[in-house]
């Protein structure tokens, strides 16, 4: 399902507008870039839970080389599937 499919599903099930439908997916989109860029936690109880999470500095390999490189410290979303979503994904 892409964007599209979901403002349309979305515009079905409670009676607004298509374009109202892609509209709040638009505006939750920028809603959850602009939280997680400030290091909040975002939780939709039973569906999903996205949070930043710091990635320590480390040593990696260059693969071709094998020649060692220093991977520096960073930031990275990790996102953990709620009961709802599991047991859907469990069919």
């Amino acid at each position: 399902m892409n964007r599209t499919d979901l403002a349309s599903t979305i515009a079905q099930r409670t009676g607004v507008t298509v374009k109202d439908a892609t509209a709040v997916i638009a505006g939750l989109n920028d809603v959850i870039l602009e939280a997680i860029g400030r290091g909040e936690k975002i939780q939709l109880p039973g569906l999903l839970t996205i949070e930043r999470v710091e990635r320590s500095a480390r040593t990696g390999r260059n693969p071709q080389t094998g020649a060692e490189i220093q991977i520096p410290a960073s930031h990275a979303a990790k996102i953990t599937a709620g009961s709802k979503l599991k047991a859907a994904a469990k069919g």
